[in-house]
């Protein structure tokens, strides 16, 4: 996943991640999906660019986002070393789907290193593949400080805001209902998806869209507080750059969050149970904004540590290669 034209919000976290390794003086060539549609043939072009990329630059690391298809087609297209990045869906698609048990099996055996951006998803990863135990490292892709900042709280009071998509798994029809019952403010949803529908002429509610990712910071600015009481969440991107900008987050207990949104910064809700996300809404809404505990929070992922801490990774994956080779 990587911004494209078509799809300027498609994987801003790797994007994102690239360059704050580049500041620090890597080169990398990219193959890469930057498009939502394509069906197969995108993994098709990215085997075929990969192995292509791969000739061009003689790389001394791959660094794949993905286990499966991205992981796979860096393990094919080149004897470097190979560092992959589990991200969710991925972990998810194993014993989903025919042949992606074995395939990310074999991927994991041969990295050097896989990392997780959650350790609900380490976990995860090690029960569905038990040849990643012990070798996965968490590690998430960060939030760029320098792009959300701590805000003024918005001139109204009750604003709540949900970016994602409009989809089953983001539960946004239990998010709706529990705003409904709260009957008071406006909550808009920043995304789309097939729940559109129900969402649309709701009291209250507001329908943003699809929006490019670089509108998001100020789409926060507006915000009072920031949902995402999705079924699972391997992470929450929405969510980390929520605290960034100083908002309080309604975020799901299921998946990572109860990993970095901190006491005082956030409330922690049960996504399956409506009330749970009513009490989080009106809880969250008393917690102060700007909020100084999710400011520092999201501190602890500032895009450039995380860098160094993937830095590291992957150096330790080429340095043994190298080493190798001297041999």
């Amino acid at each position: 996943m990587y911004p494209g034209p078509g799809a300027p919000d498609l994987g801003v976290f790797v994007a994102q991640l690239e360059h704050a390794l580049e500041e620090r003086g890597h080169q990398f060539a990219r193959a890469v999906i930057d498009q939502r549609a394509g069906g197969h043939g995108r993994s098709v072009r990215l085997f075929r660019d990969a192995r292509s990329g791969s000739r061009r630059f003689r790389p001394d690391v791959v660094y794949a986002h993905f286990l499966v298809p991205a992981g796979l087609a860096g393990a094919l297209a080149s004897r470097a070393p190979l560092v992959v990045t589990a991200h969710g869906q991925d972990v998810a698609n194993v014993g989903e789907r025919v042949g992606i048990a074995s395939a990310t099996g074999w991927v994991v055996r041969r990295a050097a290193a896989v990392v997780a951006v959650s350790d609900w998803l380490r976990r995860r990863l090690e029960e569905k593949v038990p040849d990643a135990r012990g070798k996965v490292e968490v590690v998430d892709c960060g939030v760029d400080l320098e792009q959300f900042r701590p805000a003024p709280a918005p001139d109204r009071p009750l604003a709540f805001l949900s970016v994602g998509s409009l989809t089953e798994r983001k539960n946004v029809l239990r998010l709706a209902d529990a705003f409904e019952r709260l009957g008071e403010g406006t909550l808009t949803f920043v995304g789309d998806g097939p729940l559109r529908g129900q969402l649309a002429g709701r009291p209250g509610v507001e329908l943003a869209g699809a929006v490019s990712h670089d509108r998001i910071p100020r789409l926060l600015e507006g915000a009072r507080v920031v949902c995402c009481p999705s079924l699972v969440e391997p992470f929450g991107q929405a969510l980390l750059e929520a605290l960034a900008a100083g908002r309080p987050v309604v975020a799901t207990r299921q998946g990572g969050p109860p990993e970095f949104v901190p006491d005082g910064g956030g409330v922690l809700v049960d996504p399956l149970d409506e009330d749970s996300v009513l009490d989080g809404l009106r809880r969250a809404a008393a917690l102060p904004c700007p909020n100084e505990a999710a400011i520092a929070a999201a501190a602890e992922h500032d895009v450039r540590r995380q860098a160094e801490r993937i830095e590291a990774i992957l150096e330790r994956a080429a340095g043994t290669a190298l080493s190798r080779r001297r041999r």
